[in-house]
């Protein structure tokens, strides 16, 4: 039972990852072409992915629950993280079933790092935007200096989504 379990959900959480790296691709495209409706819809589909993998992952904690409750009774539980967890699980398990397991679980985990280094390329992509963008406004607008204050005289960061310029000049 707790192998079909753990099988199922590490499948739905595999295939939540690879329909994430998808998506990522998407936003990255529509970000790129400037398409930001597309990207909001993106977003959208993205924030739903986000919350079936919440409850699948709360799903596994409470299959690792049950799993800890009976390595205490066979008497080899040890205090372990997530991962930890999952591979005391599969020893107790025949090897065929043992080595499904551990193949998905592989996958899941190298489809998770490639959904990472796409985030992280999409991030220095976004960040080098955003910090051309503020030594242009510097160099444009030498006397805000990067100050910019509230009705109420409070000193904020020169946010671009607070400036609104008009493209005729």
């Amino acid at each position: 039972m707790i192998y079909e379990k753990c099988r199922n959900i590490l499948l739905k959480q595999s295939e939540l990852i690879q329909n994430a790296v998808y998506v990522q691709e998407k936003i990255r495209t529509a970000v790129t072409n400037r398409e930001w409706a597309v990207f909001e819809e993106h977003l959208n589909v993205m924030n739903s992915i986000e919350s079936k993998m919440e409850n699948l992952e709360s799903e596994r904690e409470q299959l690792f629950m049950v799993f800890e409750m009976l390595a205490h009774q066979q008497g080899f539980a040890d205090n372990l993280d997530a991962k930890g967890r999952f591979f005391k699980l599969t020893e107790i398990l025949p090897e065929d079933e043992r080595n499904d397991l551990i193949a998905i679980y592989t996958s899941l985990k190298q489809e998770a790092l490639k959904l990472r280094i796409e985030n992280d390329a999409l991030f220095a992509y976004l960040s080098e935007i955003k910090s051309t963008l503020n030594d242009f406004f510097a160099l444009a607008f030498p006397e805000r200096c990067g100050k910019m204050y509230t009705k109420n005289g409070k000193q904020f960061s020169n946010g671009l989504s607070n400036m609104v310029l008009n493209r005729n000049f």
